[in-house]
């Protein structure tokens, strides 16, 4: 069994992300001018899923951002009129959301904790106290028990309230080139079980924000989550899935054979081969 608190497995899972850190933020995809003009950076999924789940905005709601990397979507929602809690495992993400937030002038209505997610409990001992958790884009997979990440999420949930969750499909991760993929490589292939036990340990230096970049600390941890898991997981935190939807576009670059489709959003060029995305709601049934 995996501790969930420390080791091997989040000690390169957090170096990883702490050299991502400096290259996202001098990304174009990453541009916080959207952020300064008091807009959101919400990509066009999670912006209609925010929208339908609160049509009258967010003004008033209190929102906790689980795996918040360095803010852009927490503040997005800060911009959105919520008060917003993130919460990220690295420590130069949480101070790069903390410097922009005051850069912003919302601190006041953002506060970032540096903390492992499985420690959210004991960093914010906050029972039932927020409107909406909120996690999107490559989250579970760098987690390796979903069914305690779900008792947290159901843990902070105010009776009533929403999950909102959005991510890279189980299956599109299945998918990957051999050797090294160019543009006109053609389709991905099968490389990969749908479930299988156990980490998938990887030595992979690339970054999706920067194809020219080589991560210094390249070796990660990620597991797979089959989607009957991770919805077998909410419903027995106590969660009532609400929304279910597949979806053929994702906000990076997930395989060379996709195309830009605007707005940030990548997909596939003609036919819809395989869902990419996936996106839920879930209801805290208390």
């Amino acid at each position: 069994m995996v501790d969930l608190r420390s080791g091997e497995w989040l000690d390169d899972n957090r170096a990883n992300w702490d050299d991502r850190v400096p290259v996202h933020v001098a990304s174009e995809m990453y541009d916080r001018g959207v952020l300064r003009s008091g807009g959101s950076q919400l990509d066009p999924i999670a912006a209609a899923g925010i929208a339908r789940l609160f049509p009258d905005g967010l003004e008033g709601k209190r929102v906790l951002h689980l795996q918040c990397h360095f803010g852009s979507d927490s503040l997005s929602l800060v911009n959105l009129g919520a008060t917003v809690v993130g919460i990220d495992f690295s420590e130069p993400a949480i101070e790069e959301a903390r410097r922009m937030a005051a850069e912003l002038g919302v601190a006041d209505r953002a506060r970032f904790i540096q903390a492992n997610l499985y420690d959210a409990r004991h960093m914010l001992p906050e029972p039932e106290s927020f409107d909406l958790v909120f996690t999107t884009w490559g989250t579970i997979g760098w987690l390796p028990d979903v069914s305690e990440w779900a008792g947290i999420v159901a843990w902070f949930l105010k009776p009533g309230a929403p999950l909102y969750f959005a991510d890279g499909h189980p299956t599109a991760w299945m998918f990957d080139y051999e050797g090294e993929p160019s543009p006109d490589a053609g389709l991905p292939r099968v490389r990969f079980p749908y479930s299988v036990e156990g980490p998938d340990v990887l030595e992979d230096p690339s970054d999706y924000a920067d194809s020219a970049v080589a991560i210094a600390h390249a070796r990660t941890w990620e597991w797979t989550h089959p989607l009957s898991e991770t919805m077998r997981a909410l419903r027995d935190a106590g969660l009532r899935i609400e929304e279910f939807e597949e979806h053929f576009r994702l906000p990076w670059r997930i395989f060379p054979a996709v195309v830009p489709l605007g707005d940030g959003m990548y997909g596939w060029p003609d036919t819809k081969w395989i869902p990419l995305g996936v996106e839920l709601v879930a209801r805290s049934s208390r």
